[in-house]
Order: structure tokens, then sequence, then C-alpha cells
């Protein structure tokens, strides 16, 4: 430590001690405090976890320590990101590049899956790719297998369609032969999503059901609902009219009751459940009805942030009700 930082810690110190705020931590105490905020983003409470992040970097910028500001700066960024605050995330991330080296396995490995998913929200999917497929090599030599798990399941995502059935694939047995359970749900949600863009119905529904059970061993509620919401979904597109209206309306009543107690999110899935039980009316011959659950779906997507984070759904939701409007 520098005779510059050393004096200026002292002297942050007997400031804090006569005004009474927290004292200067010391270096090799981040790791708990990286894992709490990791924990409170993994619970979806983002905003939260984000301010935890940004504690940890400026507290580890001020001792020096650069792996652990690499770490929380980065999942600062992050936090930003998927709030749909992406510009606000980027001096973050740029402030963590500048330390990032490939020396520091978990400042790096960090780097790697933040930066990913920088280039995946702004559409360049072939350098994601690149990103996550190196992501995956490093993690897996340093035998960081979540990490490794996180990659191949990030190439699931933006990879042609061809890597994104081999990853995805990759990802869950590399899930199940560490019995690293947490991770299977999303593994298999994001293959069956898969089958869907491929229109292979019914191993989308088989991979969705997966993905639904372990969905059901956690605590939060959200996934779950998603969890009811994917596999209704493919019933209607499997063409089983009333199986999908009655499972969708189920999810629907519940999104609107998760609705009434605040719960963040909520309103984005009674967007997308009512959307679909307008697709299942139009299926039906009721194109007033149709028209109305549509609309409406409509409004609350965009209440959710929808023309932000998915502006060419968003189009085409926007197209498809043109299409049927009188």
């Amino acid at each position: 430590m520098n005779s510059v930082l050393l004096i200026s810690l002292v002297v942050l110190t007997v400031a804090c001690a006569l005004v009474g705020c927290s004292p200067v931590p010391e270096e090799g105490t981040f790791a708990g405090r990286l894992d709490e905020a990791d924990q409170t983003f993994r619970s979806g409470q983002y905003a939260d976890a984000g301010v935890l992040f940004e504690a940890v970097a400026n507290d580890a910028e001020a001792l020096g320590d650069a792996s652990a500001f690499v770490e929380a700066a980065s999942m600062r960024a992050r936090s930003y990101l998927v709030q749909d605050d992406g510009e606000t995330g980027r001096p973050w991330l740029a402030r963590a590049a500048a330390k990032a080296t490939e020396g520091d396995v978990l400042g790096w490995s960090r780097y790697l899956g933040v930066r990913g998913r920088f280039e995946w929200k702004d559409h360049d999917s072939p350098a994601a790719t690149a990103t996550f497929t190196a992501m995956f090599d490093y993690c897996e030599a340093h035998e960081l297998w979540s990490r490794a798990i996180d990659a191949a399941h990030m190439v699931g995502i933006t990879g042609d369609p061809e890597e994104r059935f081999e990853w995805s694939d990759k990802a869950i047995a590399m899930a199940e032969a560490g019995e690293l359970t947490g991770w299977l749900g999303p593994l298999w949600n994001n293959l069956g999503w898969n089958y869907v863009d491929a229109k292979r119905y019914e191993e989308a529904r088989v991979a969705l059901k997966k993905a639904r059970e372990y969905h059901y061993m956690g605590e939060r509620e959200l996934p779950k609902l998603i969890a009811d919401y994917a596999i209704a979904h493919v019933i209607r597109l499997q063409g089983q009219t009333a199986d999908a209206k009655a499972a969708m309306r189920d999810v629907f009543d519940w999104a609107g009751r998760m609705h009434d107690e605040g719960i963040q999110d909520a309103v984005e899935w009674m967007g997308f459940s009512r959307w679909e039980l307008g697709e299942i009316a139009l299926t039906e011959g009721e194109t007033g009805v149709a028209i109305r659950l549509m609309s409406k779906a409509l409004g609350e997507l965009e209440q959710a942030g929808m023309p932000s984070w998915d502006a060419d759904d968003w189009e085409k939701k926007q197209a498809r009700l043109d299409s049927i409007r009188p």
C-alpha cells in the first residue's frame, strides 16, 4: 500500500471515529460481502444487490484490492443492466475492464460474464458468443464449474441455432455431473425455449416440464409462475386450446395476485399471460375479445418496459394486433 493511500486511510479512520461512521474495512474481508451481494442478486433484489456491490467496489478500490474491485464493479454494472439501465452501468464495466487481468481468476471470469451480457444486450451476438466461449474455456481450465456453466448457458442463448442446442446440452451435463441443481431450472428452461424457436414443440414441452420440476424446488414464486407460463404457451402452440386456456388463466390469476401483493415484475407476466389468452380467443373465433385482451396486454407490457428490453418482440406484437383489427 503506498504512503499516500495509507495516510488517507488513517485520516479517514480518525474522521470516522469522530463522526461515528463505519470503520474502514481491512484487506481480505471482501469474499463474504461479495457472497452476500451475490445472494441478494440471485434472489431478484437487483437494486439492493447493486448498492451492496457498489459499497464493496468502493472499499476494495480504496484498499487496492483489484480482484474484489473488478468483481464488484462488474456486478454493479450488471445490476444496472438487469434493471434495463445499461447506460448507467457502462462506466462501472469500463472501470472493471481497466483493472481486469487474466491472471486474476475470480476477477477476470466475473468480468467476462458481465462483458458478454452487455454485448448480448447490444445485439452483438457474435461478440457475446466469443466472450462466453472464452469464459467457458477459462473457467473450465481453472475449475470454476458454476461460472463455466454460466458461460455455456449464455452461449445457449447467444449462439447460432446449432450452437444453442450443443451448449445447452453441455451446460446441463456439467450441472448434473457436479450436482449443481440450482442451475438446472434455468438450463432446462433455456433448452426448452430453443426447441420452441425451432418449432419442436413436443421436445420443448418435455424440457420445460423438467425446468418446472427444478424451479418448484426453489423458494422464489416468480420462477414457478414463469415455468407454468412456458408450458401453457407450448400447449397452445400444440393446438390444445382448451388445456392451454385453463393453464394460462391460472397463470394470469397468479400474476394478478402477485401484482396485488406489490411483487416486482408481476405486471410483465400479467401482460404476457393476457396476450396468450387473447391469442386463444382469436383461435376460438372471438376476435373482439382477442382485441380487447391483447390491447390491454400491450399496456401492461409497456408499463413493464418491454419497448426498451425487447423492442423487436414489442413491434411484432403491435403488428400482430394491427393485423386483426377491423
